[in-house]
């Protein structure tokens, strides 16, 4: 979700438009002005097709919108903060900075979706029986909107993990077993099963000559997979996160002066200490941070040219954490934020960096058969 335009905020949230959403957008409006509203009304001119396909699949998008919209409101509701929404190639996400408390959350944050989807397909519904009279542009989008909206409803309460049902699924085993973890795996475990029947249904889709629809079937159940199984890795972290400090992951980060040269730095601090960031003092003040990936953005013949201080992240645009501070929380953070690197100081110094490969290398450690026989008791 890097690569995105916002749009601006819709009550507080806000809301984001991934480069991807302009694939979906070009498909499906080709798809409507070529083939659907041809084959259902011929005899409109070209044009009108076209026009009909980009207002209708402007709509179609307000409704998934509309419909992340709902899950937002509902979440925030419930204490569940809400970071933002991004329209996508896979429809919309809005990304919430963690886990419900409760499966009733849980359940009604879920279902709040396709509700609203449920609701938008019978509005529709209800404007294309009342423009019947005349098969008009209108009585035709309008139509194509209930269908969909309702075709979203839907699909969205299939029980794959991280669908709208599937969550729905974690929310009743979660009240059943008490166990948000073994719940979230459950319902992770249904979810690949469902992504695993999306991409052999797929398959027999391109072997039967349907490969545009068999090729998007399967790239869904593909996408459905890696979902259910980074969410259930995510919580897996969390929970093992929980208890521990950031100092039992932070790595060293060594101080540079700001008035530096690239070149100087790379010499005298990144090759000999194999370091990937550098803490940049400023008369013996934290002022930045400097990533090896600033210093390779700059050309390599620019580098005697070009001074620490004018690459470097700088330090109010940084969320600086504590040797002591909750893992978990910093973990969220994060997660929440899209941050790489974090400074960790104590009493106004620089001592470390934590890095969203510090949890990676956390689990790993925490995975070997040592670590757990050490801990085992």
């Amino acid at each position: 979700m890097n690569n995105t335009i916002r749009l601006g905020r819709l009550a507080g949230i806000e809301i984001k438009l991934d480069y991807s959403w302009f694939v979906l957008f070009l498909i499906v409006t080709w798809s409507l002005a070529v083939h659907y509203f041809p084959d259902i009304q011929p005899g409109w001119s070209a044009a009108t097709y076209w026009l009909i396909g980009i207002v209708t699949s402007l709509l179609f998008f307000a409704s998934v919108l509309t419909h992340e919209m709902a899950h937002s409101i509902v979440s925030r509701l419930q204490g569940v903060p809400v970071r933002d929404i991004t329209l996508f190639i896979f429809g919309g996400a809005a990304r919430i900075s963690q886990e419900p408390r409760r499966p009733r959350d849980e359940f009604l944050m879920a279902v709040v979706g396709p509700v609203m989807s449920l609701a938008l397909a019978l509005g529709f519904g209800l404007l294309w029986w009342l423009s019947r009279a005349a098969d008009t542009p209108f009585h035709v989008l309008t139509g194509w909107l209930s269908g969909t909206n309702f075709a979203l409803a839907v699909f969205n309460m299939i029980p794959g993990f991280p669908l709208d049902g599937g969550r729905v699924f974690r929310a009743i085993v979660w009240s059943v077993t008490g166990n948000l973890r073994r719940a979230t795996r459950i319902a992770c475990t249904v979810g690949r099963v469902v992504a695993f029947a999306f991409i052999v249904f797929g398959i027999w889709q391109i072997l039967t000559g349907n490969w545009a629809n068999g090729i998007w079937i399967a790239f869904i159940g593909w996408f459905l997979d890696n979902a259910a199984s980074q969410s259930y890795r995510q919580l897996e972290l969390e929970q093992a996160l929980a208890g521990k400090q950031v100092r039992e992951v932070m790595s060293p980060c060594p101080a540079v002066a700001g008035g530096l040269k690239l070149d100087e730095v790379v010499d005298r601090a990144v090759l000999p200490s194999g370091e990937r960031c550098f803490a940049v003092l400023a008369e013996g003040r934290l002022v930045g941070l400097l990533t090896l990936r600033r210093v390779t953005a700059v050309p390599r013949d620019e580098w005697s040219l070009t001074r620490v201080d004018e690459v470097m992240i700088p330090l109010d645009t940084l969320h600086m954490v504590q040797p002591t501070d909750d893992l978990a929380a910093v973990f969220h953070t994060m997660t929440a934020e899209n941050i790489d690197l974090l400074p960790v100081v104590e009493d106004g110094q620089p001592v470390g960096v934590v890095s969203r490969d510090a949890f990676s290398r956390f689990m790993h450690v925490r995975g070997t058969p040592g670590w757990r026989h050490r801990h085992a008791a």
